[in-house]
């Protein structure tokens, strides 16, 4: 009997040493990254919260860890999206005063957002603003076109684009088009400049070779805030990142799998339109691109920027730290300041008056 214990403490004591082992060689504060035959990485880091942000940041970042993180189907995200950007475009309101009026440009709903204070100097420009929301929802209209409002001080047409799968590509493009078409009509291409965030700057940067290709006069700056230039094949940030950075869901990034149907179910990924980095990019106007260094579309913006310069364009890159995606929708934060600041001031510089 004794011999039998002492067998059983033998074989326990083993087994501890191997978990031990084992704890010690895969326990949670290891860097490590392998490799398949395929170069295909499987990596482990541990990230400590960056001191390179600011205190606000860091406890927002520290609170997108604690979420819940489940898939949605269109219904849900939409029902969530109005939700959130009701209770932001309210907020942006009152950091940011300005009035908003509802008008239908060339049959396209629109909100007029005008300063409060609009110089005179300013009276003839006007910025076009493409809200977020993945073209199948709308996350950021007033969001986006508040603050720039306010802050430029120049008058801005909030566009209520079509959206997938109700109305896939190239709808969006055509109804940016219309609009901008009518603008024309009242403004100089030099007074007016577009932006967008995420599927808007997207559309913004299809809407302006969609307007090259079709001979029109194109606006004096684009404002191109994290964005995707190709639907041909997934880049590296997507494969790393989620929309909030590090935790959540990572979507699936197969270059198969990379274009939603719903979207553009029969146009061709790298048609040019659809993916402006396949376009002829001489003459481009003058464009700022801004993105952050966890945001999932961080490679995807780095990418077209060169893209960019490499067709002789004045276009600007800013990258700022530790951010999720999109980041400048959430006004708590110094770093948003920072960014709608730097957005308005290229505009002021940009867009003749």
């Amino acid at each position: 009997m004794r011999k039998h214990r002492l067998e059983r403490f033998a074989i326990f004591f083993v087994l501890l040493s191997i978990a031990v082992v084992l704890e010690a060689r895969w326990r949670p504060d290891d860097d490590s990254a392998t490799f398949d035959q395929y170069g295909t990485a499987h990596v482990t880091r541990v990230i400590p919260m960056p001191s390179t942000v600011s205190p606000e940041a860091q406890k927002w970042l520290e609170s997108l860890a604690r979420q819940k993180y489940a898939p949605q189907t269109l219904a849900e995200r939409r029902l969530a999206t109005d939700k959130w950007r009701a209770q932001d475009s309210a907020e942006a309101l009152k950091l940011f005063p300005v009035n908003v009026q509802e008008k239908m440009i060339a049959g396209v709903r629109t909100d007029i957002i005008t300063p409060i204070d609009l110089p005179e100097a300013n009276r003839a420009c006007v910025l076009i603003n493409l809200h977020g929301g993945g073209f199948n929802s709308d996350s950021g209209s007033l969001i986006e076109g508040v603050p720039i409002a306010n802050l430029a001080k120049m008058k801005v047409v909030s566009v209520y684009y079509r959206l997938a799968p109700e109305n896939p590509f190239p709808a969006a493009v055509d109804d940016v088009v219309a609009v901008y078409r009518e603008l024309l009509k009242d403004h100089k291409p030099q007074n007016i400049g577009i932006f967008g965030t995420s599927a808007g700057g997207i559309l913004t940067a299809e809407v302006t070779v969609k307007l090259k290709q079709s001979g029109l006069p194109l606006p004096a700056a684009l404002g191109l805030f994290s964005i995707l230039a190709d639907y041909s094949r997934p880049a590296d940030s997507q494969n790393f990142f989620t929309l909030n950075g590090l935790p959540g869901i990572i979507s699936p990034t197969a270059a198969s799998k990379l274009l939603p149907n719903e979207y553009a179910p029969s146009t061709d990924p790298r048609d040019p339109v659809l993916s402006p980095m396949y376009a002829d990019l001489h003459g481009m106007p003058p464009t700022l691109l801004v993105t952050s260094t966890r945001d999932l579309l961080l490679s995807n913006t780095t990418l077209f920027h060169r893209a960019l310069l490499r067709a002789g364009d004045d276009a600007q890159l800013i990258v700022f730290e530790a951010m999720p995606h999109a980041f400048w929708y959430h006004f708590q934060l110094p770093e948003t300041r920072e960014a709608l600041n730097l957005m308005a001031k290229f505009f002021s510089e940009k867009v003749a008056r």
